[in-house]
């Protein structure tokens, strides 16, 4: 029977400084998390004091650098890879997603920054006591980036902006929000990053109802004339457009392990069940139906699992190309998707009562295949590059 951490004991990319860290975040997950993840995701949002908490236990710094409060020497990707992995064991997909918010949305705040923005606002965040959120995708179109609305126009030492954006992870508590916003003319080229700042005046938000990723807020973010200080510019103007695009690839590797770890759950739940659960006077395990079943999930988990590996090398050597993680992570969600409709067969109507992880998972297929781009687009992405 494997276990849930089986997989790292057999990949060369692992080893015990891993394993250390999956022990303290599975410490974490344990005694902070899963007792209270059913109330989270009936409440709609996680308490900021799980940041605060988090923070204290190393797991909101991983990867970030120390001089602002991070956790960055002897660390790399797979650690990053590897705290993913204890976050899914709850089976909500909204933890990571909102507890790990500034991830995605922080890291251009540091890369192109100046040194005053980072000292404001990278330690506050690493602390846990401030939240940071991505706010790109429109009502106009999520995926298409290049043609987005929302303006960013310059007057004297501050810009205004105006606009919406929509579908944002964290967006009714965070503090700051990593906006793009068009500074310049039509297209790619006309993009601009900027931090605003929720007590802004003339920024409001309404917060969203979903399918799934129940205990992550997520919201619609509205922008009246909002005056926003010229030095938030994040790095030159009418250049954010490949930041955006670096952001990505981090963005759909990150879901892609994500997409696997969740999978690894419905295989241990449907696994466990079939092992004690008696149907025709024998247990589900021991017709060959079941066994199919549970090996067919076993073997897309097994391959997807090389794969992300293999992308988080290339990602560690600086070699990651768009179309590789575009592809991933289509892969990484049908993963997901066979996993979650595989394990609720297994389980029957089990799987149909909320309670398991099975029932929680299987509603958060559609957002691992939308979210971070759509299948659609990423395979179009990717036959754009790779056949031209």
């Amino acid at each position: 029977m494997l276990t849930f951490d089986d997989w790292r004991a057999r990949s060369p990319f692992y080893d015990e400084t891993h394993d250390a860290v999956a022990r303290s975040v599975a410490k974490f997950v344990e005694r902070e998390i899963t007792p209270h993840i059913d109330r989270w995701e009936a409440e709609g949002e996680l308490p900021r004091e799980l940041h605060r908490k988090a923070a204290a236990a190393g797991i909101l710094g991983l990867g970030f650098p120390e001089e602002y409060g991070g956790l960055s020497e002897g660390f790399d990707i797979f650690h990053t890879l590897t705290q993913a992995e204890e976050l899914a064991k709850p089976g909500a997909g909204g933890l990571h997603a909102s507890l790990m918010t500034h991830s995605m949305a922080l890291l251009p705040v540091l890369q192109l920054g100046s040194e005053e923005m980072k000292r404001r606002v990278a330690p506050a965040v690493l602390a846990g006591d401030k939240l940071i959120a991505l706010a790109i995708s429109e009502p106009s179109g999520g995926s298409d980036v290049a043609n987005l609305k929302t303006t960013a126009k310059r007057v004297g030492d501050r810009y205004v902006v105006n606009g919406s954006k929509t579908f944002i992870t964290s967006g009714m508590r965070s503090d700051y929000f990593m906006t793009a916003v068009r500074t310049g003319g039509p297209g790619m080229g006309g993009i601009s990053l900027l931090l605003l700042e929720a007590d802004m005046p003339g920024f409001a938000r309404t917060k969203l109802d979903k399918m799934g990723w129940r205990c992550s807020d997520t919201a619609t973010l509205y922008f009246d004339n909002v005056e926003v200080p010229a030095e938030n510019l994040i790095g030159p103007e009418n250049q954010g457009f490949q930041r955006i695009v670096r952001n990505f690839n981090d963005e759909r590797l990150l879901m892609s392990m994500q997409c696997c770890a969740h999978s690894r759950v419905c295989l241990r739940e449907a696994s466990e069940w079939a092992l004690v659960r008696e149907t025709f006077g024998k247990r589900l395990v021991d017709h060959q139906t079941i066994r199919v079943k549970l090996a067919n999930i076993a073997l897309m988990i097994e391959g997807t699992q090389a794969w992300v590996d293999q992308c988080a090398w290339m990602h560690r050597e600086g070699k990651l190309a768009p179309a590789s993680a575009a592809m991933l992570k289509v892969q990484a969600t049908r993963t997901l998707e066979l996993a979650a409709r595989e394990a609720a067969q297994v389980l029957g109507g089990a799987s149909y009562i909320t309670g398991s992880k099975v029932e929680r998972i299987y509603r958060e297929v559609r957002v691992n295949a939308i979210g971070g781009g759509s299948e659609e687009i990423m395979l179009d992405l990717a036959g754009r590059q790779l056949f031209r």
